[in-house]
């Protein structure tokens, strides 16, 4: 973690450049401007785990909020699961919920054919890429009462937040995603 590096400033708004930005995180930040969404962006180096993302979260001002790529035993469907980043994922609690047999991780192909992202980068805002509609959108209740959602901006070297608010009334109407709410349980005492 001491390697780990983080600009300790807060920014409000895409970067003033699109010098060393891919083309899918500068995307994220067209379609929140043209939503009129404004957001915080905190940039650092990657931030694959939720554990690094802490340092992140001082930024940001923000928890952290944990995006995971599930999928089906068959391989037919998919989920993108948003949850509080502190609690731990049971697929047994989800399963139920969902009705699904057995869930388990997706694979990198499958990530970047639906959502053209890597691990680690899983993002609410990947939806803008499945037009097709072949990941379900799952939210924990933590998420969505919470006044804010963090996420990346597709890749994992930025972090932002925008008002949940704003993630159902504008982002998820806008890349063609409704959720499926779901209870979770807190972590264990």
């Amino acid at each position: 973690m001491e390697d780990f590096y983080i600009d300790e400033t807060l920014y409000h708004g895409r970067p003033a450049s699109a010098a060393g930005r891919l083309d899918k995180e500068m995307a994220c930040y067209d379609l929140l401007d043209r939503l009129e969404v404004p957001f915080a962006r905190a940039d650092h180096g990657p931030a694959g785990t939720i554990a690094i993302c802490e340092a992140v979260e001082k930024v940001l001002g923000e928890k952290i909020c944990k995006n995971l790529f599930l999928r089906n035993r068959q391989g037919t469907q998919f989920y993108l699961l948003m949850l509080d980043g502190e609690k731990v994922f049971k697929t047994k609690d989800l399963s139920k919920q969902l009705g699904v047999a057995r869930l388990s991780f997706a694979g990198e192909e499958e990530m970047e054919r639906y959502l053209h992202v890597s691990p680690g980068s899983v993002t609410v805002l990947a939806l803008m890429h499945d037009t097709e509609n072949h990941v379900q959108l799952v939210i924990d209740q933590s998420i969505a009462r919470a006044p804010r959602v963090s996420c990346h901006p597709c890749i994992n070297t930025s972090t932002i937040w925008f008002t949940t608010d704003d993630l159902f009334r504008k982002v998820l109407p806008a890349v063609g995603h409704e959720p499926i709410l779901v209870d979770l349980p807190d972590p264990e005492a």
